[in-house]
Parts: structure tokens; sequence; C-alpha cells
């Protein structure tokens, strides 16, 4: 049975949608804060943009997520639609990541951003769009090579890992993998504790492997449909690599930031601040967080800015300014 839709009143208003057209849909964080700190964001979340895609029967043609924001280009017949399919996930992997990171307010900014694309040649440029953000943030040199833009798995269930063979897997990988095709064949997105329990007992390949597993589960990204606007994979990524396309419809300012720091700051708290878990860095008040920016100026070359996103403070805040330095770039 069809999942009951229950737009919100501004989308039905204000929202522009044209029934079945491409939607580049657009979100990011309340306070610009960052999103997904590790493996398990990334995969929590896009397991729950999956399971409500299905539920919601909308087809999505290219999904990227960011460190502090996403992007998604999708079909839908009714606004309703597509809002529902949105909220869903969205209300559901905020409030399980809220709990996660003890964020008292809303994780994201609503609504979310949306505009419907006309003609083939404004869907190509929103795809291109969204196939550079990792390359335009410094996170891969080309768009297939960025994990999260999830192009490479099109044609190959292991892009990031080696081939996956049961027989030779440890006990807890192939545990892992019954568990994921159990929940993937109920529709049933992995929260983080099932995530958390699912990797734990393994080492760093079989990690990489049961991630790879996990999006191959999930995946309801429709390559054909993107491809079809290019003619072939090859000349879609090759696009990709010649311009950067462009978004007029939605706004997002280009800051010109290098993603890359963020994963640094993981590992220097991790490697030297005793987190057991990433997410233990918001057990800390906000003094104690204010304490470690001195400390990641020295791990990175991130701008203040970054640093006080990624710790989760606020980017204008006085006191954080008192430290020194801008927090612009």
């Amino acid at each position: 049975m069809k999942a009951r839709i229950r737009p919100c009143r501004q989308d039905m208003h204000k929202r522009r949608f044209i029934p079945g057209a491409v939607n580049h849909c657009f979100q990011k964080t309340a306070g610009e804060e960052v999103l997904f700190y590790n493996v398990s964001d990334y995969l929590a979340c896009f397991t729950f943009i999956c399971a409500s895609a299905r539920r919601h029967r909308v087809s999505v043609l290219s999904l990227v997520l960011m460190p502090d924001h996403l992007h998604h280009c999708t079909r839908a017949q009714e606004s309703e639609e597509l809002s529902a399919f949105v909220q869903e996930y969205t209300t559901h992997f905020a409030s399980m990541q809220n709990r996660m990171c003890h964020h008292p307010t809303p994780l994201f900014l609503k609504p979310f951003g949306s505009a419907p694309k006309m003609g083939d040649k404004s869907v190509r440029t929103a795809l291109i769009y969204l196939g550079n953000n990792g390359p335009e943030r410094k996170l891969s040199a080309l768009a297939a090579e960025y994990r999260w833009s999830f192009l490479a798995y099109y044609h190959n269930d292991h892009p990031f890992s080696e081939p996956l063979r049961l027989a030779s897997a440890s006990k807890a990988l192939r545990r892992a993998v019954s568990l994921v095709r159990d929940k993937a064949g109920k529709n049933q997105p992995l929260r983080y504790q099932t995530l958390q329990w699912l990797f734990k007992p393994l080492g760093s390949m079989e990690r990489q492997q049961l991630a790879d597993f996990i999006v191959t589960s999930y995946n309801v990204i429709d390559y054909e449909a993107a491809i079809a606007y290019f003619g072939s994979y090859e000349a879609m990524l090759e696009a990709m690599r010649l311009t950067k396309g462009s978004e007029h419809d939605i706004e997002e300012k280009f800051v010109g930031w290098d993603d890359k720091v963020y994963a640094q700051m993981t590992r220097s708290l991790m490697a030297e601040k005793g987190l057991a878990d990433i997410h233990d860095l918001f057990l800390m008040p906000e003094a104690g967080r204010y304490a470690l920016v001195p400390f990641l100026e020295t791990r990175t070359v991130a701008p203040r800015k970054q640093i006080l996103k990624f710790l989760r403070l606020p980017v204008t805040d006085p006191v954080a300014d008192s430290h020194g330095g801008s927090c612009g770039r």
C-alpha cells in the first residue's frame, strides 16, 4: 500500500512544481553545521533516502551527499509525492542523528529547496552540477571518484573495495551481510546502532567491503534515466569532467573550501583526544568544544568558520571571534 502523504502547507502553496519533471532538490543544515562525520552517517542517510524513495514511488536520477548538505535530482508525478518523500527521510534521519549528537534544535533548514528542470539541457546541467560537487570541494579529482556521489556504482558493486567472497570472509562479515540483506529486502533503513554493531568487529578491508555492499543492496538511483540525457555513461562522466554545470534556480553560495579538512579533523580528534566515536564530541559542553578550536587550527589549514561548523558552534559567535581570526575565507 502506498504511504500516506501529508504535505506541508508551505509546499502546497509556494513550491514550484511541474508534474513528471526532474526536480533538483537541495538541503542544508539549519545552523550551517556539518551533517556527515563518518561512514555510518553517510550510510544511514543513504538507506533512509532509498527506503523513502521506494515507499513514495519517486525516481531518483542522481544523489550526492556532501559533508554539510545534500542534493538529489528526483522525478515525481505530484508535488505531494516529492514533499512526502523528502519529509519522511528528513524527519527520521534528523531525529536519529539529533539523539546521537545531542542536538536539541532542528537539523535541516526548512522548507527544502527545489527547482523543476524543463528541457533536456536544463536536466543535463543539473546532473553535471550534482556530479561535480565532490571535485568542487576537493574531495576527489573526478566526479565518479567521490564515493558519496554514487556514480561509480552504476556498473560496479564494489568500486571502493576488494570483491566480496563470503566463503573466505570472516564470520562477522558474513553475519553483517545476512542482516543487511534482510533489512534491505524489507525496505528497512539502517540505524546508527545497527551500523555500529555491524562495523565494530571488522578490519579495515572488510569495512570497505561492507560499505559497498550496503550501498549496492539499497541503491535506488535510476542511472539509465540519467544516462539517457547524455547518450552513455562514459559521455556523462566526460561532460562532468569538461564542465562544472551550474544552478541558477537554487541559491547555493560558492565557498571554495577544501572539505577534506573535515576528515582530517576527525582523525586528529580520534587519535589525540581519545574519542571512541566522533559523535562523542557532542557530549562536551560548548565551552569544551570552543577550547578545541586552537587545537584544530594547528592540525589543519581550515579557516575558522569550517572548524566552527565541524564543532557545531555558531559561526558568528562573539566568543569564538575573540579567539582571533576570521570566520570567512
